[in-house]
């Protein structure tokens, strides 16, 4: 059976597969029909506190992984995922990476500082949150990228990726809440961040930790996903309004992070402009995103820098706004590429090839080939 080529043929697959899967189940569980509830009370199974029978909630090791895990599973993704933040780049790849990921991430943070004025930052317009905009927006699709540099784009391109690794997992959007107005502590960064740093230290002094902790950028992935989805009904994704909100930021990401990417590559004198659309997409894992922001603010109500109410009401567009992004994310999937394909054509008319490297600091004028990045 080909189910995990299955899965790989929908965009964002392993981050939205099963977390639809881990919906399914846990309405179905909300639902509490009654033969269902019967045969698990024949098991053994304990009662909720609300005095049903769930089978997410069985105890023991399944309940852990299945229900409640998703924060320690997105912990050790974050870890693992820092490990792989290469800090020896290119001069020009370098360039690229930093100009990308700023240019992504103000424009996310303009949005999201937008939207916070003229609507309610938690629940504005569509049901959208501030939390969503910028998770959405600000967390690019790294595999995408790759895929579409390395074959519309060339070696600085693709190289650019080690920096844009660090707009993956909550820190920009955590950086970004508090500067708009979020009184997170020190303390509250750290908690979250820390997985990350410890990742990035250690994959950058020995390389053979970096390969070995390489697999756990994907493994944690639909097993976090999942229970995230165990934690929401599906009616989240059947509700007009989180399907418009999804939309909606998925079409601002790939419209607006491309056009402020390209204007900032026009700026600084680069002729092809792959990259910046390549980069105009939302991350599978951005679905995370919101979870570990409830995580961050429950550390800040604890510390008395954040109030139990603002906490609460984080913890509370968890659900709603992770589904607007795993909607996103899939808008993104399928717009970006066609962005790119479009750019290309337009400056192959104006003879601009975006596969030749460009005169600049460490690089030949060079051409990337499939055998070169993979």
């Amino acid at each position: 059976m080909k189910i995990k080529k299955t899965i790989e043929k929908v965009p964002g697959g392993l981050m939205v597969v099963p977390l639809l899967f881990g919906a399914l189940l846990n309405t179905i569980d909300q639902m509490h029909i009654p033969f269902v509830m019967n045969f698990l009370k024949t098991l053994g199974v304990a009662q909720t506190p609300d005095g049903f029978y769930e089978f997410l909630r069985i105890g023991g090791f399944s309940e852990a992984l299945f229900k409640n895990g998703s924060l320690v599973l997105i912990a050790l993704f974050l870890f693992c995922a820092g490990s792989q933040m290469n800090l020896k780049v290119g001069g020009r790849a370098l360039k690229k990476g930093v100009l990308l990921t700023s240019s992504k991430y103000l424009t996310g943070l303009t949005i999201g500082l937008l939207f916070g004025i003229f609507f309610d930052p938690m629940d504005g317009i569509l049901g959208l949150s501030t939390l969503a905009i910028i998770a959405a927006m600000t967390n690019g699709n790294g595999g995408m990228y790759v895929a579409l540099t390395g074959q519309y784009g060339n070696r600085s391109d693709v190289g650019a990726v080690s920096v844009l690794s660090l707009n993956d997992g909550p820190f920009l959007t955590l950086m970004s809440l508090g500067l708009l107005g979020s009184s997170f502590p020190v303390i509250a960064f750290i908690a979250v961040l820390l997985p990350i740093g410890l990742g990035m230290l250690l994959g950058n002094l020995d390389p053979e930790i970096r390969a070995f902790l390489k697999p756990g950028e994907i493994l944690p992935v639909p097993f976090f996903a999942f229970a995230l989805g165990a934690g929401m009904n599906l009616a989240n994704f059947f509700n007009p309004s989180v399907v418009a909100a999804g939309l909606t930021i998925g079409i601002l990401t790939t419209v607006l992070t491309a056009t402020t990417g390209i204007l900032v590559f026009k700026l600084f004198k680069e002729k092809s402009y792959i990259g910046p659309v390549a980069e105009a997409s939302t991350a599978g894992n951005a679905a995370a995103t919101p979870a570990a922001i409830a995580a961050a603010s429950a550390v800040a109500a604890s510390s008395g820098m954040m109030s139990n109410a603002e906490a609460a009401s984080y913890a509370s567009i968890v659900n709603v706004a992770t589904a607007q992004i795993s909607i996103a994310t899939l808008t993104t999937a399928i717009l970006c590429p066609i962005a790119v394909i479009l750019v290309d054509k337009y400056q192959k008319k104006r003879g601009i090839d975006g596969t030749i490297e460009g005169p600049g600091p460490n690089n030949d004028i060079n051409k990337v080939t499939h055998s070169s990045i993979n």
